[in-house]
């Protein structure tokens, strides 16, 4: 089997999509994971995948829903993968960054992304898709292939355990 090498042409047009929307999609994928070097690893391997399937994508209009949706896939088959090593803590690991921030407005983040880091994948993946990505619920439901009413129950119940978390409620 051979694999389909993308022409110059699209080379070029997949390059400019990803200088384009690189950061965007960066953010999405550290929304998705706990470490920013996870993240960059899932970017590159979603990307990799967009890359080789480039040229068989009909609408490149799309591209941004097909992205998120390896990335999430990604993501999802990642965390199967790991799943007998990984085990739950009641401690948060220190932040790897040496250089602290102090305000009251990064805390507040950090404590949001661990809260929802601390969802299921399926709830996180809608959540961020549906309020960090800012896409609709049909939109949303349409990139994770399920039915408007999942999305709608999804992301209530994650928002339900948001706000019953106790490190967002001494906030």
């Amino acid at each position: 089997m051979t694999t389909p090498v993308c022409t110059s042409t699209s080379t070029m047009q997949f390059s400019s999509y990803v200088r384009a929307k690189g950061p965007t999609l960066l953010r999405t994928a550290r929304s998705l994971t706990a470490n920013p070097c996870d993240a960059e690893d899932l970017l590159q391997t979603a990307l990799t995948k967009t890359y080789l399937a480039w040229d068989r994508i009909d609408d490149h209009r799309a591209l941004d829903g097909y992205v998120r949706r390896t990335l999430v896939n990604t993501r999802t088959s990642q965390w199967r993968k790991r799943r007998i090593d990984e085990f739950a803590t009641e401690d948060v690991p220190e932040p790897l960054s040496t250089a602290p921030d102090h305000t009251e407005q990064q805390a507040q983040r950090d404590a949001l992304l661990r809260a929802i880091s601390r969802l299921p994948a399926r709830q996180r993946a809608m959540v961020v898709l549906r309020y960090y990505e800012d896409m609709s619920e049909i939109q949303t439901a349409e990139a994770l292939g399920v039915s408007v009413g999942t999305v709608k129950s999804a992301v209530s119940r994650a928002l339900g355990k948001l706000r019953d978390d106790p490190e967002l409620r001494a906030r």
